[in-house]
């Protein structure tokens, strides 16, 4: 299960989360929650703790890897269905095959920004706006990787352009149409949580940068590289 810090997030997300909760009550929940374990001081204690190894470290590298859009997804807890939470190391400048590309979720998400600012945009589909070629993602079931059907044409239209510096959060809807970046000249961080016993089979990915590949790979963290990056992930956050 893990020690004290994780077990005290598990309660935390649990007493927030657990429950058959409509959406938009669940998205709340789910970024009042972020927020508060997302605080630098008390991220650091469970950064720290699950850097030493507690747990099952082998299991969480293996569901945390270098994602497409270009940052590094370290898995913190393992909730099962209803949460997951991970942090999120964005890199600035990191080119990655799906760096463009805007898309959705397959459940409820919310994301606290500890360290540095993110720069996101939210769009819909409309019958204007940016030409864009549209896919289905999902996981292919024998092998990690991201399998991508082409899904026709489409049309997106900006509706937001925000920017999230440390101390701020936010929380969308699974259906919800954005792309973010890291915006600054240093790594950012934040703290991302999935939520929701209800997952979606599949995102909807659109991309005005060109075909994508039918699959992509996702290649799983080993666990000393894991262990690795969070002890420099805890060494960031002493700094704050």
């Amino acid at each position: 299960m893990g020690g004290r810090q994780v077990l005290a997030a598990r309660r935390l997300l649990a007493g927030a989360l657990d429950g058959e909760l409509p959406e938009h009550r669940l998205v709340a929940a789910a970024r009042a929650v972020v927020t508060e374990l997302g605080s630098p001081e008390q991220l650091l204690e469970l950064i720290s703790e699950l850097a030493s190894g507690e747990g099952d470290p082998d299991a969480r590298a293996r569901l945390s890897y270098r994602h497409v859009l270009g940052f590094d997804k370290l898995l913190l807890i393992d909730g099962g269905p209803r949460q997951m939470l991970r942090a999120h190391v964005w890199h600035p400048g990191a080119g990655a095959i799906g760096k463009e590309d805007i898309h959705n979720h397959r459940s409820p998400l919310a994301s606290y920004v500890v360290r540095g600012r993110l720069a996101m945009e939210l769009y819909e589909v409309g019958d204007d706006g940016i030409a864009a070629a549209r896919y289905e993602e999902s996981l292919a079931e024998h092998s990690a990787s991201w399998v991508l059907e082409p899904a026709g044409p489409a049309r997106l239209r900006l509706t937001h352009l925000g920017q999230y510096t440390a101390g701020s959060s936010y929380a969308l809807p699974a259906h919800t149409l954005h792309r973010a970046w890291c915006d600054t000249d240093r790594p950012t961080v934040t703290l991302f949580l999935e939520t929701g016993a209800e997952r979606r089979p599949h995102t909807d990915v659109f991309t005005a940068a060109g075909p994508h590949p039918g699959a992509v790979a996702k290649v799983p963290l080993g666990t000393a590289e894991y262990l690795a990056a969070l002890r420099d992930l805890a060494e960031q956050l002493r700094t704050l």
